[in-house]
């Protein structure tokens, strides 16, 4: 499929929940999304129909809908003899085109279609990751690509659908995109200016900033 410079939602995806075995136990996720068709509504807890089991990690009002864009479906498909995933695939509620992490910031609100949202933080992946890649260790690589995807919290509700436009309303005031916040959480020697630069975002999540701020106390003792 050829892409254009616009952005807009390619597929909305949403999904029940499912119990899965992981090692010596089964557990229910939500990560099996599939795409919808047709309007779906949104509200500040995410897309209606769409179930959100871990809300500490992968839900919330800060994290009412996850986004994963077109551009690194390519950069995961680019390996020879990969086929191309479905929709989907990274577990996301919005698979967008126009939208690399590299340019798109923390707090950022952004209009689609008839809904506005805020860029909270970068996903963090877990083991669920692996379980549906069916490779524990795509999750490491996963947060080392830099190619996480984003929250959003819901600021204004509505209706979505697939090839509904983005625009940014208001820029956020750090600049800290979303692929270098993740340097916040992996060793490096930009590490606590960046920690320090996320935390004075107000948009940044609750739990992030909880987060975030125990790994800066525990980097300057």
């Amino acid at each position: 499929m050829t892409m254009t410079n616009r952005r807009f939602i390619l597929s909305l995806n949403r999904a029940c929940s499912r119990t899965v075995q992981y090692r010596d136990r089964a557990i229910a996720t939500g990560i099996y999304k599939e795409p919808v068709d047709g309007a779906v509504r949104v509200d500040g807890n995410g897309l209606e129909g769409d179930v959100q089991v871990d809300r500490n990690n992968h839900g919330g009002v800060d994290k009412a809908l996850y986004a994963y864009t077109h551009e690194n479906y390519r950069y995961w498909e680019s390996a020879p003899g990969q086929p191309a995933y479905p929709y989907g695939q990274f577990g996301e509620n919005l698979t967008l085109s126009g939208m690399p992490d590299e340019q798109v910031c923390i707090g950022d609100i952004w209009q689609i279609g008839s809904v506005i949202t805020q860029v909270t933080q970068p996903r963090v992946p877990c083991f669920k990751l692996g379980l549906k890649m069916a490779d524990p260790g795509f999750v490491e690589r996963f947060l080392h690509s830099g190619r996480t995807g984003f929250y959003l919290r819901v600021l204004e509700g509505g209706w979505l659908q697939v090839g509904d436009e983005l625009s940014c309303l208001e820029p956020g005031v750090s600049g800290l995109s979303v692929r270098d916040a993740l340097l916040a959480i992996i060793k490096n020697p930009r590490q606590v200016a960046i920690l320090q630069q996320a935390l004075a975002i107000p948009a940044l999540s609750a739990a992030w900033r909880d987060d975030l701020q125990h790994r800066l106390d525990a980097l300057q003792k």
